[in-house]
């Protein structure tokens, strides 16, 4: 199956997914030591673009195109400017308002600064997550503080939105340094912040590490109020938070992600790329080797196809809109539903408020300040 040609996709994800190393907490698509094929690779990404703009039935203008990895700011200069070249050729880009590109210290040259800005890049995402250099080390991320600091005074009034993201509950991050990480990171040149805790995949180094004892992470209690006196203290800076894991200056919240929050269509291309076009969630093959030959061969690669039935559609609905600052709308999350289911959702709807976990104003619900660190507890257990 493919992804539908009437879908009105206004948004591209582009996945590059090489690194010059590879974290240990890492779960994505991304290779290490694999540099040889990036040619070869930046060549299939170029026709899997061309073949869909080529399918579309009704093509509309893009508005946000977001580059992720991997570590996008390896890709080398000529190769980027020329998927931009056939971008432009091949997509009408005249309303595009935002285009993201990851980045990580250390992988950023000055003159790629400049390329960035000759090609219409508007918002660089770098990567820091801690600025300490031991911990960054112990989980094989080769950048200091150093390199960040220098990073962000290089980018800072050369792009419409410099974001960073941060991890809080990294093994080995006291408390007191992590709030002196925060104080410090508002008064840099940046416009948004996005901090997550830190997630442990299975089958990643750091899993293993920790099931055979090797280390160990701090106590789940002290993380979510560290999280809560982090929410104030960005707040504080300047940073509104938006989004459970968002926080942006004023004008400068990521429009490619409220494209993913609002359930639109999006378009994902190179290898482990997510689609989703309003009908069916659709995943690339993760195969360097075999995702290459099916682009050279004018095949699509597409391993998973999965359609989003209207149940699902309302979970993610609610759950999406549950992590925004503006909530959901009631009557969009039970529409469809049975009297009695109904009738339980807002029972439960009305308990949670009483326990102050959920505010209520009129067919609208959100998350209270002191449940933000509960989204998946709360979507739970409204999910009748």
């Amino acid at each position: 199956m493919r992804y539908t040609t009437q879908a009105q996709t206004e948004s591209l994800y582009i996945h590059w997914p090489f690194c010059p190393y590879k974290c240990h907490f890492c779960p994505f698509v991304a290779l290490d030591k694999q540099h040889e094929h990036m040619g070869r690779y930046s060549a299939a990404v170029n026709q899997e673009l061309i073949r869909f703009a080529q399918s579309q039935e009704n093509p509309v203008p893009l508005r946000t195109i977001y580059i992720g990895g991997g570590t996008p700011s390896t890709w080398p200069d000529h190769l980027l400017l020329d998927t931009f070249d056939r971008l432009r050729r091949t997509f009408d880009m005249r309303l595009i308002s935002e285009i993201t590109i990851e980045a990580n210290p250390g992988t950023v040259r000055p003159e790629q600064i400049a390329i960035w800005q000759q090609v219409g890049i508007t918002r660089i995402s770098v990567g820091v997550q801690s600025l300490n250099d031991q911990v960054l080390q112990n989980l094989n991320r080769h950048q200091s503080a150093a390199q960040v600091r220098q990073l962000i005074k290089q980018l800072a009034g050369n792009f419409f939105s410099v974001s960073v993201d941060v991890i809080i509950g990294l093994p080995g991050v006291e408390e007191q340094e992590w709030k002196q990480f925060i104080e410090e990171l508002v008064t840099w040149p940046i416009q948004h912040v996005s901090m997550y805790f830190l997630s442990v995949h299975e089958g990643t180094p750091l899993y293993f590490r920790l099931a055979r004892n090797q280390i160990t992470l701090p106590p789940d209690d002290a993380i979510v109020d560290l999280y809560y006196w982090s929410v104030n203290a960005l707040a504080q800076g300047g940073f509104e938070q938006y989004e459970v894991s968002s926080f942006a200056r004023a004008g400068c919240a990521s429009q490619h992600n409220q494209v993913y929050w609002d359930r639109k269509p999006f378009k994902g291309f190179g290898i482990g790329a997510w689609s989703f076009d309003g009908i069916a969630r659709i995943q690339n093959e993760k195969k360097l080797l075999t995702y290459m030959q099916a682009q050279e061969e004018d095949r699509d690669a597409v391993a998973i196809w999965e359609v989003v039935t209207p149940e699902a559609a309302r979970l993610e609905t609610l759950m999406l809109g549950l992590r925004r600052m503006t909530g959901v709308d009631i009557t969009q999350v039970t529409e469809g539903l049975p009297e009695q289911k109904r009738e339980l959702f807002l029972s439960r709807v009305e308990a949670l408020r009483e326990k102050n976990l959920l505010d209520r104003e009129g067919h609208k619900i959100r998350l209270t300040p002191m449940s933000l660190a509960l989204e998946n507890e709360v979507s739970a257990h409204l999910s009748v």
